[in-house]
C-alpha cells in the first residue's frame, strides 16, 4: 500500500481558481484598487497629475483647517491607507474605498463643471462594491 502525503497548500486548487473568471475579476479589481489609491494618494503631495486643490469644493475648504493643499495632504494619506487596506483586507477595503468615493462624489457634485468626474467616480464606486462582494465570496480561497 502506497502512502501519500498532502500539504495544506496544493497547487491544483490555486491553478483552478486562476481559471475562474470571477476570481480573475477579483484579482484585477483588488490590484487596481490597491495600486490606484496609493499612486493618487502619493500624487496629492506632488501635484504632478493635476492641481488637486482645485477639486476641493469651496464649502469643504471653508470647514477644514488650513489650506486646500493641506487638506489634499490629508486626503493623500487617507488614499494611501485605503489602498493598503484593499491589498491586505479587500473585504473591508472595498467598502472603505466605496465610502471614500461616495464622499468624493458629494464634493464633486457641488463644484460646477465637475459632474463628468463625479459620474466616473460613481463607476469606480460600483467597482469597489463589486470588489468587496467578490472578496467576500473568495475569502479564504487562496489559503
Amino acid at each position: 500500500m502506497a502512502s501519500t502525503t498532502t500539504s495544506g497548500t496544493s497547487a491544483a486548487p490555486r491553478r483552478a481558481s486562476l481559471t475562474d473568471p470571477g476570481y480573475q475579476a477579483f484579482v484585477i479589481l483588488r490590484t487596481g484598487f490597491t495600486v490606484a489609491p496609493i499612486l493618487f494618494g502619493l500624487d496629492k503631495f506632488a501635484n504632478l497629475l493635476v492641481d488637486w486643490p482645485a477639486y476641493l469644493a469651496p464649502w469643504i475648504n471653508d470647514i477644514v483647517p488650513g489650506s486646500a493643499q493641506a487638506a489634499m495632504y490629508a486626503v493623500g494619506v487617507i488614499e494611501i491607507v485605503a489602498g493598503v487596506v484593499v491589498g491586505v483586507a479587500p473585504r473591508f477595503g472595498g467598502w472603505l474605498v466605496a465610502g471614500w468615493l461616495a464622499g468624493i462624489i458629494v464634493d464633486l457634485l457641488t463644484i460646477p463643471d465637475y459632474y463628468d468626474i463625479a459620474l466616473r467616480d460613481f463607476g469606480l464606486l460600483l467597482g469597489a462594491v463589486a470588489l468587496a462582494r467578490l472578496a467576500q465570496h473568495y475569502h479564504g480561497a487562496r489559503s
